[in-house]
């Protein structure tokens, strides 16, 4: 799977994250304002940049800038270390593409999914081929394409818990500070990370089998080698990234919402806005 962001998405949030102009930023990379157009738009530009002074202008780091141009994605991780958890990805009438999880507990086959995608029948299928009942239904932001099967999975299921952080959500709905979810052997917990969405939440699952490291379910918190769009509030989405998510142990798996999962550790290392 390749990243969610090319290079163009990644210094057009950078511009609009420090408000520097197109104008600027081009000026500094030493390419044109209709090359920097092309670049944000496609991804494709000229093959030299200047990349220190590119990163000194937007807040980004230069060198992990060069490495993303040059094809970095995170190391290819074998999700069969946690067993029990499944990547669902569906896709909108335009082609984007969005993330949910499913995780279960292997002996009592009662699961939690993980936002719900644009489409509820492969997360029925595999509900139903694994034979799992599902007990709990976790948002990790109410954006539509991460909420918009939730009509027709809580129908298959209307006893399914949903989790939201939404304030607007039901009283019942809401996250419960400090909660503790047990799902078998299972523990799950929730971080706010507020930002891209007000009601953004990371959710924690922990105590696998054959102490496999934890599993951030991070929404569009953080992709792999950028963030998402922060609506306004860039400086909080990064506070909260930097406090909340890059501050788990180097090998907790991230699971964002759109584009592959990485880790901790490949984004303290690889992510230019950190």
């Amino acid at each position: 799977m390749q990243l969610e962001d090319h290079l163009g998405d990644i210094i057009r949030k950078a511009r609009a994250m420090t408000n520097v102009s197109s104008n600027a930023t081009a000026s500094a990379a030493g390419i044109s304002e209709s090359e920097l157009a092309a670049l944000e738009a496609s991804g494709q530009g000229p093959k030299k940049l200047n990349f220190q002074a590119l990163g000194k202008i937007l807040g980004l780091d230069p060198q992990k800038l060069e490495t993303i141009t040059n094809g970095w994605l995170p190391a290819k991780i074998d999700l069969s270390v946690w067993r029990e958890i499944r990547v669902i990805t569906t896709r909108d009438a335009d082609g984007m593409a969005v993330n949910c999880y499913l995780v279960w507990d292997e002996v009592q086959r009662d699961a939690a999914l993980f936002d719900t995608g644009l489409d509820a029948q492969p997360v029925l299928d595999l509900v139903a081929a694994e034979g799992l009942v599902l007990r709990h239904i976790f948002i990790t932001h109410s954006h539509y394409d991460h909420v918009d099967a939730l009509p027709k999975i809580r129908e298959a299921f209307p006893k399914a818990r949903v989790h939201s952080g939404s304030k607007s959500a039901p009283v019942d709905q809401r996250n419960k500070s400090a909660e503790i979810i047990h799902l078998g052997g299972l523990r799950i917990t929730y971080r706010e990370t507020p930002g891209h969405a007000e009601d953004g939440v990371t959710y924690l699952v922990g105590n696998w089998q054959e102490d496999a490291p934890h599993v951030a379910i991070v929404g569009d918190t953080i992709l792999a080698g950028s963030i998402c769009n922060g609506n306004g509030q860039w400086e909080l989405a990064k506070q909260k990234i930097r406090e909340q998510i890059l501050t788990l142990p180097a090998e907790t798996l991230l699971c964002p919402g759109h584009g592959p999962v990485t880790t901790v550790a490949e984004e303290k290392k690889h992510n230019p806005f950190f």
